[in-house]
């Protein structure tokens, strides 16, 4: 084996170091186990609706009943965790960087999580709490990025929903009227803007469908939105006719020279922008370039599931939200509620199972490269198949989250942040309070919700 050993399995003995060096060891038996534990099998009692004690319940690890609601027990040690982690955070804030606004790292983020707590508890404190951090974002703004995660589109959507709870309509229109003006910047061709999520076109557009999801539809009118979507696609049909391509990836995107898979830089994250019913692509577009675009990507998938960072990259070590399955799932999701093909759900499926087996990550708690963003993945497709296998996963993933710092993760460099740190954390734990109407930061348009 030694000197003839091929390059692509060197890469893959190789990287199976590096999984156990990127992730702890999942130490939690799977649902099907647990149901064994329990003297269940799929299908019979548990699914068929036979009423079992919580104590039952509790005990062999199925955090929730038969309908699925979460137990009892298991809410309060989620609420008093957060209880415990807020008041850390907002301690750990004291010192944070007073110039960062994102939504990605800065008090955007902070704004976003309290807006989460109002939504899932009603409790008119988070909304407040949730204005005190927009205000300072808001007289902060410095023009150099544009997008929802990580420029000023956060900032102004986020301003202008809290304000349409509050009922302060001059204010939320206001910042309405701020965020538009970014808009010739953004479809603009002769720009160097690239198209991704984090930093590019897709996060603009996000914010536009942000706001027609949470104040309501024609709050951004259609033609603004169209003229974002066309930019998009635009630039994807030119990348696509440089690189030779056209007939197999009609819609091709990079950023920084690299064409990026994943959901923050990549073509995962642009696809599942487009196929958002409020962006209003018309049905051929969708099924004659973005749909053979999607599958394009699909046949990178690697032997085990998940996918590469970038086209060029063979290494199979990422299992992040940004780079890896925990991305490309939501995209996967995505593509079966729009063409209705059980492929995608099947290989959507596929991604949980690989994320399952190495999502623990040792990067952190955070939700682009941390637990939490791959916990969201097992809720999004609980939304979907309303299979509890999955409802099953998050809830340990969330287990894992309550001995927060116990497990000798690395520190991000912003660790109290939305997507890097702590309040990530939070956010995902207050979602498995609600699991029917979670809601992945955005990442996820249209659930219903709480007013």
């Amino acid at each position: 084996m030694g000197e003839t050993m091929s390059k692509r399995l060197k890469l893959h003995l190789g990287g199976e170091a590096e999984m156990e060096e990127r992730a702890f060891t999942n130490p939690f038996p799977d649902y099907e186990a647990a149901l064994a534990a329990a003297g269940l099998t799929t299908g019979t009692s548990e699914e068929s609706g036979c009423v079992r004690t919580q104590s039952t319940t509790d005990e062999f690890g199925l955090p929730f009943h038969h309908d699925g609601k979460i137990i009892h027990n298991f809410v309060r040690r989620i609420q008093t965790k957060i209880k415990d982690l807020l008041q850390q955070m907002e301690e750990g804030l004291k010192t944070a960087d007073p110039h960062d606004c994102s939504a990605y790292t800065g008090w955007t983020g902070i704004a976003l999580l309290y807006l989460q707590l109002y939504r899932v508890t009603c409790d008119q404190t988070y909304l407040l709490r949730s204005l005190d951090y927009v205000k300072r974002t808001l007289r902060n703004l410095n023009g150099r990025r544009v997008t929802f995660l990580c420029g000023d589109a956060g900032p102004l959507a986020v301003g202008a929903v809290i304000y349409h709870k509050l009922k302060s309509d001059c204010e939320s229109q206001e910042c309405i009227t701020k965020l538009l003006q970014l808009h010739r910047s953004i479809v603009c061709q002769e720009s160097e803007l690239p198209d991704e999520l984090l930093f590019g076109r897709a996060g603009y557009l996000y914010a536009l469908l942000y706001l027609n999801t949470e104040i309501g539809p024609g709050t951004v009118c259609e033609s603004a939105i169209k003229e974002v979507v066309n930019a998009i696609i635009e630039s994807g049909k030119t990348l696509s006719r440089e690189e030779r391509k056209t007939d197999r990836c009609p819609l091709l995107y990079q950023w920084h020279r690299k064409q990026y898979v994943g959901a923050a830089h990549g073509m995962s994250g642009i696809y599942y922008m487009l196929m958002q019913p409020a962006a209003k692509v018309d049905q051929e577009t969708l099924i004659e370039m973005v749909k053979p675009s999607i599958d394009y990507v699909r046949h990178k998938k690697f032997r085990s599931g998940n996918y590469p960072s970038s086209l060029s990259n063979e290494t199979d070590r990422l299992v992040h939200w940004c780079h890896g399955a925990p991305g490309v799932i939501h995209m996967l999701m995505q593509a079966y509620k729009v063409f209705k093909e059980e492929k995608y759900l099947k290989e959507a499926m596929e991604c949980s199972d690989v994320i399952w087996q190495r999502g623990l990550l040792r990067k952190g708690y955070g939700i682009c490269h941390g637990t939490s963003g791959n916990g969201y993945s097992f809720l999004s497709l609980y939304h979907i198949t309303k299979d509890k296998k999955y409802l099953y996963r998050a809830c340990k993933f969330a287990e894992w989250c309550l001995d927060y710092g116990a497990h000798g993760c690395r520190i991000p460099d912003r660790p109290y942040s939305l997507f890097e740190g702590m309040a990530g954390a939070i956010h995902f734990l207050s979602d498995i309070l609600v699991p029917e109407t979670s809601r992945f930061p955005a990442f996820e348009l249209g659930c219903s919700q709480r007013n």
